[in-house]
């Protein structure tokens, strides 16, 4: 019949394997299968084992408020300071030509 192994056809399978791979070499191959086995199950295992992720908006926390406010005080607060600097700048060599006497 199609589809089974009759102790005859398992007796030419392993003489196959016997003569492709040789007698010294079979137990290396088999513990070599075994262990590859083990790691298969046991990494299979630990995905069944493994929680599920945390979702990715929970790692960034959101910011504070009090945060977003003292960043537009301090933008505000650098904004003003600017603007003295430059009126104190677009002054300054009008009052020092005049204080001189000379015209430019």
């Amino acid at each position: 019949m199609l589809g089974e192994f009759s102790p005859s056809h398992w007796l030419i399978v392993a003489i196959v394997v016997v003569l492709l791979f040789g007698s010294k070499k079979l137990p290396d191959a088999a513990r070599a299968i075994g262990r590859s086995m083990r790691i298969l199950k046991s990494e299979t295992q630990g995905l069944h084992d493994d929680p599920a992720p945390a979702p990715a908006a929970e790692a960034i926390p959101p910011a504070a408020p009090d945060d977003a406010r003292d960043k537009l005080d301090r933008a505000a607060r650098l904004r003003e300071e600017a603007a003295r600097i430059e009126s104190a700048a677009s002054t300054a060599p009008a009052a020092s030509t005049a204080s001189t006497g000379k015209s430019a």
